[in-house]
């Protein structure tokens, strides 16, 4: 890897690798649901195949209400056990 300049104070770079394009999407789209991103890059994630996906959130801005949807599918999944 090559170093890379750090990123401003707040915000966070992430790279995400998948074996495919469709579950390094659905990866971006819950950060994205958490926090304000930028647009994701994309690109070849080696030899083997695979997508990397490079894209800039800000921790100091969510992108949601109070709930993150982490906390609302725990509490759906919570509610259909007691049924």
């Amino acid at each position: 890897m090559q170093p890379t300049e750090a990123p401003s104070d707040g915000h966070a770079e992430v790279r995400i690798i998948a074996a495919s394009p469709e579950a390094a999407r659905r990866v971006a789209e819950a950060l994205r649901r958490c926090f304000a991103a930028t647009e994701q890059r994309s690109y070849p994630a080696g030899a083997d195949g695979g997508t990397r996906l490079d894209l800039t959130v800000d921790t100091t801005r969510v992108a949601e209400p109070v709930r993150s949807w982490l906390e609302t599918s725990r509490s759906a999944e919570d509610g259909s056990r007691r049924t």
